[in-house]
């Protein structure tokens, strides 16, 4: 490809691109070399990588030190700020989360009312003979664990499908191309909470019903029909 720089056409040849999502502006990267002589730019920032075992805030101090008289500053572990789009987009992702968690545990919620009512009787009867509100709490719970081992079971690997998808063609929209370390963002312990999340979930939703189940009078409970 032939750019144009200071009025001077330079050719190039494009041999990868740099996935930066912090900058989102159209950027070459190239050898200062391959600039026509004397309109190379000069550098204004460096990037250094210390040794392991280095102080890097005596190593920042000392090197603005020296740097102080050519009106130069030295930091360390300078952090790069996140792009407007993609604070947005992490905004969304946390609200459709958090939207899709509540609907889970309302739909759990929904489901054990109607089955603490259908066994309202048993229960008493149950909590006649001596069954404790911790065990009758306990067995409310106990009910949903395997409906929730079900949902993170089948949830999970459908999750991961759509990650798969959905974010390749979203950045593709945007005119990026992802690596695979962008991509491959789960580890086996984050895997782990994941699948464990239905469990969770459905444990939430229940809550509130076991605890109101507990404190049922048994007279009441075995008067119903």
């Amino acid at each position: 490809m032939t750019f144009t720089t200071h009025g001077r056409p330079v050719t190039v040849r494009i041999v990868g691109e740099v996935f930066d999502p912090h900058v989102q502006t159209n950027e070459l990267l190239t050898d200062a070399a391959t600039f026509p002589s004397g309109t190379a730019p000069e550098p204004d920032t460096w990037f250094v990588k210390l040794k392991p075992g280095t102080d890097h805030a005596a190593y920042a101090t000392a090197l603005g030190g020296a740097l102080a008289p050519l009106h130069l500053a030295a930091a360390a572990g300078a952090e790069h700020g996140s792009s407007d789009s993609i604070t947005a987009l992490n905004s969304l992702t946390a609200t459709l989360t958090v939207l899709l968690v509540v609907v889970a545990g309302l739909g759990v919620f929904n489901t054990v009312v109607l089955e603490i009512r259908e066994r309202t009787r048993d229960m008493g009867v149950t909590k006649a003979v001596g069954m404790t509100p911790a065990q009758t709490a306990g067995v409310v719970l106990a009910s949903v664990l395997l409906v929730g081992a079900v949902g993170g079971t089948i949830g999970l690997p459908v999750g991961l499908l759509l990650h798969g998808l959905t974010v390749p063609a979203m950045a593709h929209s945007a005119g990026l191309n992802f690596p695979s370390s962008a991509l491959d963002v789960f580890g086996t312990p984050t895997l782990i909470l994941l699948g464990l999340g239905g469990v969770l979930i459905a444990l939430l939703g229940a809550l509130l019903p076991a605890v109101r189940a507990t404190r049922a009078r048994t007279v009441d409970a075995l008067r119903a029909e």
